[in-house]
């Protein structure tokens, strides 16, 4: 024990002198190390270099769909980095994962979504779809539609252009990245997009973009006409539709895709997360037949657009077993199952506690708002939602807590393979974990 100890305290020491973290507080992580080492993670639960174990609550970082220590992935992944490890898709060169790979894509996207651009994630999925429209718009004679509209309390990413899409300032002003040529309308109101269309002026607009479920947002569900009004706007101003289905794809919100809830075909559509349930670095996006063909049609160079790791023969064939793991497991039919308990569980907790404000979600995407008065909405002066979020780690269960531009919301998405079991055991922890705050806090 005393060996684990020292080794513990060792890694604590390097990770405070060498490692960086991503979306971290830097003066947290110097006062008091890595808030969990983890070594192991089975099903829904991972385990920390002490042994404790706790129930994975977000799925990590909403993406490990099916599920930690799937061997069958580690299987793929080992028979492929065998094989052909790496190798370019530049210059028209290709690799039979990645074919394999955008046709099962065409096959289960909606509508007429059949060609796709492979990135190492989210934000270059993103990114790309900026860069994509905006060609496009300069190959139909139309280089001055270059803007793109987001919304409030969206994140798109944290690649620059990713970041100037993201509606949640506190990510652009980490940079001061303040780009002109991207806009903002209300999160929920397709009039306000109708506004912003007009005064930006419609010939300078290339794209608007949205989350089906804005999910580091604040878990905010669209209204069920908001996206055929949405679409129905775009195609009267000529405006191309990206859906950000990074967190919302493969099964997470109880169908393949958040957008299919609402009955709307995007133009493009961005993923990544689940495709490979975070087993391999792996995004995209896809362009219906209609841009595609355009595409075909006008380009007559090369299209100066591409990652090294687009196509990725290793995380293709990781993200086809993923595919083949939900599919065969009919994990988007549990994701709407235990969707629907663990929104039950909310609810139960919303008539036991003082604090909760308003249950939301859409499969296995859930949140709850504090507020100080659920009468009034009253909010406390200080966000407590980071403090549900460090008592429940306390007892066994990892969620996150999303405070920004002035909400104060508990966020869960844990793994499409969870079970009613481990389901219920998730909601009795978070009852108590929201049941002592409530006690600190209305004192």
């Amino acid at each position: 024990m005393e060996k684990v100890k020292n080794s513990v305290q060792e890694l604590m020491e390097l990770d405070k002198k060498y490692f960086l973290h991503p979306t971290s507080p830097i003066k947290q992580q110097q006062d008091q190390g890595p808030s969990f080492i983890f070594t192991e993670g089975k099903g829904v639960m991972l385990t920390d270099i002490l042994g404790n174990t706790v129930i994975d609550g977000m799925s990590s970082l909403w993406n490990v769909n099916v599920g930690h220590g799937r061997e069958e992935l580690g299987k793929v992944a080992m028979e492929q980095m065998s094989k052909l490890a790496f190798s370019s898709c530049f210059a028209t060169y290709s690799n039979e994962p990645a074919i394999r790979l955008a046709a099962k894509l065409a096959e289960i996207a909606p509508g007429n979504l059949n060609a796709t651009f492979f990135t190492s994630g989210g934000s270059e999925a993103n990114d790309t779809a900026y860069k994509l429209a905006r060609h496009y718009w300069i190959l139909k004679g139309q280089p001055n539609r270059k803007k793109i509209i987001s919304r409030t309390k969206s994140y798109h990413g944290v690649a620059m252009g990713s970041t100037n899409a993201t509606g949640l300032k506190p990510f652009r002003e980490f940079t001061n990245a303040f780009d002109p040529d991207f806009c903002y309308a209300d999160h929920f109101s397709s009039e306000d997009l109708r506004r912003v269309i007009e005064a930006e002026g419609p010939e300078t607009i290339a794209a608007f973009i949205a989350e089906p479920v804005q999910g580091a947002g604040g878990l905010h569900v669209a209204p069920d006409d908001y996206f055929k009004e949405v679409k129905s706007i775009c195609n009267e101003y000529g405006i191309l539709l990206i859906t950000d289905e990074v967190i919302t794809g493969f099964g997470r919100t109880g169908k393949y895709f958040g957008i299919e809830h609402y009955g709307v075909v995007p133009d493009m559509m961005c993923f990544a997360k689940g495709i490979t349930s975070g087993y391999a670095q792996l995004g995209g996006v896809m362009l219906s037949e209609t841009i595609h063909q355009d595409y075909m049609e006008l380009s007559t160079g090369t299209l100066l657009h591409g990652y090294t790791y687009s196509g990725h023969p290793m995380a293709c064939a990781v993200a086809l077993k993923n595919i083949e793991l939900i599919e065969e497991e009919g994990l988007i039919a549990n994701a709407e199952k235990m969707g629907a308990e663990m929104h039950k569980g909310f609810q139960w907790i919303e008539g036991e506690r003082k604090i909760i404000g308003k249950v939301k979600g859409l499969g296995l995407m859930g949140g709850l708002e504090l507020v100080k008065d659920r009468n009034t909405n009253e909010k406390f002066q200080n966000p407590v939602a980071p403090l549900v979020v460090t008592e429940a780690a306390k007892r066994g269960l990892i969620c996150r807590s999303v405070v920004f531009d002035g909400q104060d919301t508990v966020v869960f998405a844990p793994p499409l393979i969870i079970s009613k079991e481990e389901m219920a055991k998730m909601i009795d922890i978070l009852h108590d974990a929201i049941a002592a705050v409530e006690a600190e806090v209305l004192q």
